[in-house]
């Protein structure tokens, strides 16, 4: 869901990036002039922590710009341009993953895999019932288990409950690791985003060490695991009333 940015580098254009207060937020300015987001609203954004940090962003660039590294900022149009109208719709696509969360699917057959299976993902289950009084049903292979609707309900209270700019981070954490128990633990702190995504590729690292490691497989899960520390990151950032 985060905003796509344009592959071809482009010239830096401004000598400094500074915030300006604007309504009840900041603006990002450079040189004076207001960013917008790739639909032409003004990056507005608060707190004045996501605010600094976005700035610094465009303030560390090179002489050539790639705007696919500036993630922050693309959170943040994300928010803007593709949440906020929509903000409906978004939230019950993330809470569409309490019906098939991939901590509710254990392996069948394998002892060593169903036991670390257990004691990876049961805690973050046990967490999520306990501090959200959601508690999913588990199931052994891949034939489908009904949640019960009050769980899921629940869930969908838990995901409603975040501000624009942090369902943006919902929404990656959540689809890239097939899980919106895991992406709720790193929201509320419990799991920070390298534990989740470790969690959420348990069964290919229990592969890799009975065949192998794949060089592909292994190179897609770094950059994984760089993605969702960002969206870590800006959730902090989102949080953050006395930056």
């Amino acid at each position: 869901m985060v905003e796509e940015r344009s592959a071809k580098p482009i010239k830096r254009f401004y000598e400094h990036a500074a915030i300006e207060a604007h309504g009840d937020g900041f603006l990002v300015a450079l040189d004076g002039r207001p960013v917008r987001t790739p639909s032409k609203a003004l990056l507005e954004v608060r707190p004045k922590a996501l605010a600094r940090a976005i700035a610094e962003e465009w303030q560390e660039q090179p002489e050539q710009i790639d705007l696919r590294d500036m993630v922050l900022t693309a959170f943040a149009s994300t928010a803007i341009d593709r949440v906020r109208s929509r903000r409906d719709m978004v939230i019950e696509e993330i809470s569409a993953y309490a019906e098939t969360d991939l901590l509710c699917y254990r392996a069948e057959g394998s002892e060593p895999l169903v036991r670390r299976q257990a004691e990876t993902w049961q805690p973050v289950l046990d967490w999520l019932a306990e501090t959200h009084r959601a508690d999913l049903r588990v199931t052994a292979g891949i034939v489908h288990v009904a949640q019960s609707p009050e769980a899921v309900a629940r869930i969908r209270e838990v995901v409603s409950a975040h501000r624009d700019f942090e369902l943006a981070a919902l929404h990656q954490l959540t689809t890239s690791m097939g899980s919106i128990v895991l992406a709720l633990a790193v929201s509320g702190g419990h799991l920070d985003a390298a534990a989740a995504v470790a969690a959420a590729h348990l069964d290919d690292s229990y592969q890799a060490e009975v065949w192998g490691e794949d060089s592909e497989a292994a190179a897609r899960l770094t950059q994984i695991e760089l993605e969702l520390a960002v969206a870590e990151r800006y959730l902090r950032l989102c949080r953050d009333e006395e930056g």
